[in-house]
Parts: C-alpha cells; sequence; structure tokens
C-alpha cells in the first residue's frame, strides 16, 4: 500500500445501510432551489502510480438541469460509469467496524479552456477543462453554471494547484425519464496518473455561509498506511484506519471496473467530514508511500486553503439556460 487515494469526490451518491443519498464533494444549486446537497461519499483509491477516483451523483429534488464543477489532479486517461456497490459496500465495512462508456476524446479550445473530454454517462454529460480558473469560470457561465460569489478565488486556488477540472452537468428530467428515482446514483470512476493524490476539501464549502454544516465522507485505498496532513483539524476526523478484511477485497474487486485491485488487502482509511463552512480551510495532502510526510506543494495546499467549495466537490450550482 504505497500510495493513497483522493476524495472527492466529490458528487451525489446513495448510500445503503440507513446512510442518506449524498453529493459527491460540492455545494449544489438548481435553477429553482429545490435541489439539496447533504452528505457526500468519496473513495479516492491509489495503486501503481495510478488513482482511481470513485463518486456518485443523484438528485434530491427539483427538475431541469444542474451540476458541478470539482477539481482534479491531473488528465484521467478513462471516465467510466463505476461499480453498482463500491462506494455502498465501503460505508458497510466501517458501518460494521464501529458497531462491534468508453471516453469521447474531443480536444477544443474555448476561451482559454481546452476540452479534453466528453462523455454521457446515464443522464450526466461529463467534460474535463483544462484551463485557469478565470478562464474555467468563463467556460462555466457560457455552459449554463450560475457561480456563487466565492467561484472564482476558489477557482484560482485549485487552478494554481492543478489545471484540471470536470464539469458535471446532470438532467433530473432525463434521469426520471429513464427511470432514476429521487436518489439513486450514478457512480463515476475515473483513472488518473498522478505522483501522488490529494483531496480537494475546501471545495465543499462553495457558496456555503460560514455556519453552513458541510458533512463528507473520504475513503482512501492504498498499499500502505499512507501519511496525510493535516492529522488533526477542527471538523476532520479519523473513524477507521486498517487492513481491508479479505471479504472486502474480494467483493470490491468483483464490482466493474475494479479489478486493477491487488489480491493482497490494501489499506483502508475513512476519513469523516463534520465541519461548518468557515472552518474547512483546508485540503487533504496524501504521501502514498507512508514513509514521509507530503510534499511542501500538497503541504501547503492542505495548510493554507481559505476557504470551501464543494465538499471537495465541488459542486457549482447551474442555472440551464440553454442546456445542450
Amino acid at each position: 500500500m504505497r500510495r493513497t487515494l483522493r476524495t472527492t469526490g466529490f458528487l451525489l451518491l446513495f448510500l445503503i445501510a440507513g446512510a442518506s443519498p449524498a453529493l459527491a464533494c460540492a455545494g449544489l444549486i438548481g435553477p429553482n432551489g429545490a435541489v439539496n446537497l447533504v452528505r457526500t461519499t468519496t473513495l479516492a483509491a491509489y495503486h501503481n502510480g495510478v488513482e482511481h477516483y470513485i463518486t456518485a451523483f443523484s438528485f434530491q429534488g427539483g427538475g431541469g438541469k444542474f451540476g458541478s464543477i470539482i477539481p482534479l489532479p491531473g488528465i484521467p486517461t478513462k471516465v467510466e460509469r463505476g461499480g453498482d456497490w463500491t462506494l455502498q459496500r465501503l460505508i458497510r465495512e466501517t458501518q460494521i467496524a464501529r458497531r462491534s462508456a468508453d471516453v469521447l476524446a474531443a480536444p477544443a479550445a474555448q476561451e482559454g479552456v481546452k476540452v479534453i473530454l466528453e462523455t454521457r454517462i446515464d443522464a450526466l454529460d461529463i467534460t474535463i477543462l483544462q484551463g485557469g480558473g478565470a478562464a474555467v469560470g468563463r467556460w462555466a457561465k457560457e455552459n449554463g453554471f450560475v457561480l456563487p460569489p466565492d467561484a472564482p478565488e476558489i477557482l484560482d486556488y485549485y487552478a494554481a494547484r492543478s489545471p484540471i477540472f470536470m464539469a458535471a452537468r446532470f438532467d433530473a428530467d432525463a434521469a426520471r425519464n429513464r427511470g432514476q428515482q429521487i436518489g439513486d446514483g450514478t457512480p463515476i470512476h475515473l483513472t488518473i496518473p498522478v505522483d501522488n493524490p490529494w483531496v480537494p476539501l475546501r471545495i465543499l464549502g462553495l457558496g456555503k455561509q460560514g455556519s453552513d454544516l458541510v458533512q463528507a465522507d473520504v475513503y482512501l485505498l492504498t498499499d500502505v498506511r499512507p501519511t496525510y496532513l493535516p492529522r488533526a483539524r477542527r471538523g476532520m476526523f479519523l473513524q477507521y484506519s486498517a487492513p481491508a478484511s479479505t471479504a472486502l477485497t474480494r467483493d470490491l474487486r468483483s464490482d466493474k471496473g475494479m479489478s486493477w485491485m491487488p489480491s493482497a488487502p490494501m489499506w483502508l482509511t475513512h476519513l469523516a467530514i463534520n465541519s461548518n463552512a468557515r472552518d474547512l480551510t483546508y485540503d487533504l495532502a496524501v504521501d502514498a508511500s507512508g514513509l514521509t510526510l507530503p510534499s511542501r506543494p500538497a503541504r501547503l495546499m492542505s495548510v493554507l486553503a481559505l476557504g470551501m467549495i464543494f465538499g471537495a466537490v465541488w459542486v457549482t450550482g447551474l442555472a440551464w439556460k440553454g442546456f445542450r
């Protein structure tokens, strides 16, 4: 277990075992204000120099189209529909412990933004973007996103770390037409080659008031026990840290897109975020080798963050004026 996972998660997810639906790492704003952001859940798994980032989107109310913008640590080589039970199985594992589409490449420059990948997964339109904060903000507005006042600062902050973003546009009406029910999640699996993962937590507070509660679950799967910063921070709690069980390893490897996992158990870490937006002023920096603390640039990202966007996910609101 040399490497770590990134969160992220960042989007809406339907959880089993009594957990509530969640939006992965973002603050979601719909055109009529009826879309609710609840607890978010994300898996960041790291093995052989590749991060596997898995999160899920679901809608909790309202109609029309809305979405999120999520910062990524690098350019994904693959964006596909995730497995059917990976996130739920992780939740069940840690709860028990406490109780006892091929990507379509479409490079195109647009106002300083490069569109690297575009694909449609169920009722989600996924776009991978490369560009500076201001350029990504312009692209978002031109594509129907309504950005809150703190968006420019947050986008600039993340673009300085990595100029790669994922825009996920969710069509609730199309989801209903497909037979999806409120709370049903669409899992998304991104495969990202990267030296070390980092988890964008600050973005979870995007558009929120200082007293607003932000809740998220971040799961890390790494070859060995990872080190991370911050170790102790107001609103972040270590819930679980142990080798994954043989049963969990078997179940995860059998899910769609998870055959990359080694047969030997990886290290499972569960961090819970339960913070006011004003206190979520950090990201999670990880050293996947477990031998040292995260690198200085990653450490600065974790310590000097000024505020949160979307639970590290990062959902900005969309008002869909002319969605294609």
